[in-house]
């Protein structure tokens, strides 16, 4: 698989999409409201990307910027082959991924500055914290982290961070945890975690990680998720996840679509047992009227975005 993310006009978000299904979305798209794909690296990065706009019925236009605005490059393709070609290159770091393209250098305009953060030691500390908190998480993208630290100070009319300051602040920690995250070894326990709620899925049992904000909205919504065939659910929500990254645990929400206790304790069992073979520790008294907690657990999650 390509560690990269790919993003479509239509909304859509393939995370480490194969070869193969980049190139089918690279010849799907041409048509009203799917004319182009951003590619973005795992873990995504300031200012590195790829991308591709087409309209049926005329050329490919081809970017890809490493940086700064001085690093970002454009070229015209006829066809699609072409540009599969580069950016499968471009997704596997392959040297010489784009050459004999022709590119040209693009030019995006003056870079507005950012002016410091007029924020006081108490609200850089605060702000700062609750940013780390979320990247500590391991699941929201740059952008939401941008969207959070513009958001999380504003008081009436009172907003004292810029879309520009939000995202430079937002990005300085999140590089910060992409370099912690290199020292990394091996697998850890939410790649763990990942592993055993797919073996679920496969099973006919709901899972889904980070869901909603909340127990009443997970209850609420976990319904919508399943297919016909499900025959229970597992999820932890955003709060869980701010648990595990205190190093307090992560607590499993779980049932059957039923609604029977017997149902809910079969499917209790069988969360369990997945969580376990992947190498977790569970604590559950097999009260199907209580959570699961996953415990002890080191949080580590490799950023996305």
């Amino acid at each position: 698989m390509l560690e990269i993310t790919v993003k479509t006009e239509k909304g859509e978000r393939h995370v480490r999409t194969s070869p193969e299904a980049l190139a089918a979305l690279v010849g799907r798209i041409g048509g009203d409201g799917d004319r182009f794909l951003v590619l973005q690296r795992i873990p995504d990065l300031p200012d590195v990307f790829a991308q591709v706009w087409h309209e049926a019925g005329g050329a490919y236009t081809l970017e890809h910027r490493d940086g700064d605005a001085g690093r970002h490059f454009q070229v015209m393709a006829d066809g699609p082959g072409p540009v599969i070609a580069a950016l499968t290159g471009w997704a596997r770091r392959e040297a010489g991924w784009g050459a004999g393209l022709g590119w040209s250098p693009l030019d995006t305009g003056p870079v507005d500055e950012v002016p410091p953060l007029a924020l006081g030691e108490d609200e850089r500390a605060e702000l700062e914290k609750r940013v780390r908190e979320v990247l500590a998480g391991g699941y929201a993208t740059r952008a939401e982290l941008a969207e959070l630290a513009e958001e999380y100070l504003v008081s009436g009319d009172r907003r004292p961070l810029s879309r520009g300051q939000a995202q430079a602040l937002a990005d300085r920690l999140w590089l910060e945890r992409v370099a912690e995250q290199a020292a990394w070894q091996g697998e850890t326990d939410p790649e763990r975690l990942t592993r055993a709620f797919a073996a679920l899925e496969a099973a006919g049992i709901t899972a889904r990680e980070n869901f909603t904000c909340c127990r009443g909205c997970g209850e609420s919504e976990i319904g919508a998720e399943s297919g016909p065939d499900a025959r229970g659910f597992v999820y932890f929500h955003t709060q869980c996840t701010d648990s595990a990254a205190a190093g307090d645990g992560l607590m499993l929400l779980y049932g059957g679509f039923d609604g029977s206790s017997e149902t809910t304790a079969g499917i209790g069992h069988e969360v369990a047992a997945a969580l376990r073979a992947a190498g977790l520790g569970v604590e559950w008294d097999q009260d199907p009227g209580r959570a699961l907690t996953l415990t002890p657990l080191d949080w580590r999650r490799r950023l996305v975005g």
